[in-house]
């Protein structure tokens, strides 16, 4: 049944840009499905059907498309939806091997509440040298955990205890530059179940009623989501724009203009008390933004609003995936739709940054120093960077 759905949902539904025979792969793999089920399929445990469906969506050749067992496909269900989870609510950057440097601490998080910040070296976990495996121990754990953690040459030692919390990691204002006038809006992910493109509305306004002379949108590390959240927060700073996507049943026009997102003629939702960003502004990426964060930074881009400044994208700019749920809990990530503009130009698959910053060790450990080197080149850039005009704005 599992291997059954799958095929189905890769028959009719796939809108992606594979030329791989999709018939001719679900009778290659029907073989090795009734090879694994032999010698009885009818009782065959839906397990047993897991590798060959991996297999066989590797095979379609899109590296968009996968299939989600039910452990991963909980996972995905508790950060798309904002459910909660056990977690520490930290991100962490490679040094030295090991994924020890403080990248992110999200809001309220058990990190937040030890007095984690971003550039923190974690040293030691429990008493002995630190390990990424000894810190998912730890969180998968019940009990508090002593860290030693280096803060730019300043020993100190922290206690953290994992616990349950909720996924939603919404976007944030922060200040930067002489005189703290540039605001930083970091905005660490599209999927959290709603509510990302109207806290960025709220949050440029709140820039704005401060005074800010520039704007910075920080998208490092985001993965992706909701591309009507994306669509929606994009319009704080692009007043209007346009996009074509090609699926199965046909081409689907949408509309972007002023927070309200329109999909042939018809609304499909918007923010309230819509805000409009006309100051300087620039966006930071690195190899990890994907998905609907590269359509964010592409719609900057294309319109001329300000500079993309960080490393080339991950590369799913272009199309758009949904996630099918299977028998017994587990999922189908399938990509549905590739997107051109109105006048037949496909979407790059990747964004290539105005100016090049790559993320190396090097840029790391100067993180642990106290310098971000992306964000210096972004408050740097502003000074050139273009203002958005009355007329335009009014467009």
């Amino acid at each position: 049944m599992l291997f059954d759905r799958v095929n189905q949902l890769v028959q009719d539904r796939y809108g992606g840009l594979s030329t791989v025979d999709r018939a001719a792969l679900r009778s290659e793999y029907q073989i090795r499905l009734d090879a694994v089920c032999a010698p009885d399929p009818q009782t065959c445990a839906s397990t047993k059907a897991y590798p060959v469906v991996q297999a066989e969506i590797t095979a379609l050749g899109d590296e968009h498309s996968f299939f989600q067992t039910p452990d991963d496909f909980g996972d995905f269900v508790a950060s798309a939806t904002g459910g909660n989870r056990k977690q520490f609510g930290v991100k962490l950057a490679r040094l030295d091997g090991e994924n020890r440097v403080v990248l992110e601490v999200v809001p309220d998080s058990a990190a937040a509440e030890a007095g984690l910040s971003r550039g923190d070296v974690l040293q030691t976990i429990g008493g002995q040298p630190y390990t990424y495996e000894r810190l998912r121990s730890a969180r998968l754990g019940d009990q508090a955990t002593a860290l030693g953690v280096d803060r730019q040459g300043q020993r100190l030692n922290l206690t953290i205890t994992p616990r349950e919390s909720s996924t939603r990691d919404l976007p944030r204002l922060t200040y930067a530059g002489p005189q703290g006038k540039t605001a930083v809006l970091r905005i660490p992910t599209f999927l959290t179940g709603g509510g990302v493109a109207q806290t960025v509305h709220n949050l440029v306004g709140q820039a704005q009623a401060r005074g800010a002379t520039g704007l910075i949108v920080d998208l490092r590390g985001n993965g992706g989501g909701s591309l009507s959240e994306c669509d929606s927060a994009v319009s704080a700073f692009v007043p209007d724009f346009v996009r074509v996507a090609r699926t199965s049943d046909g081409d689907v026009q949408t509309r972007v203009s002023r927070g309200l997102r329109l999909e042939d003629g018809q609304a499909q939702g918007g923010v309230r008390n819509p805000k409009l960003w006309t100051g300087p502004l620039a966006v930071l990426v690195d190899k990890s933004s994907a998905s609907c964060s590269e359509f964010f930074a592409y719609e900057i881009q294309y319109a001329g609003r300000g500079p993309i400044i960080g490393e080339d994208t991950a590369g799913v700019g272009n199309t758009a995936t949904r996630v099918f749920p299977l028998p017994d809990d587990a999922a189908l990530q399938l990509t549905i739709t590739n997107y051109v503009k109105p006048n037949g130009a496909p979407y790059p698959v990747r964004v290539m940054p105005d100016q090049t910053v790559a993320q190396t060790e090097d840029t790391i450990r100067r993180l642990t120093q106290g310098v971000d080197l992306l964000l210096d080149s972004g408050v740097r850039a502003l000074s050139a960077a273009p203002t958005l005009s009355s007329d335009r704005a009014r467009n």
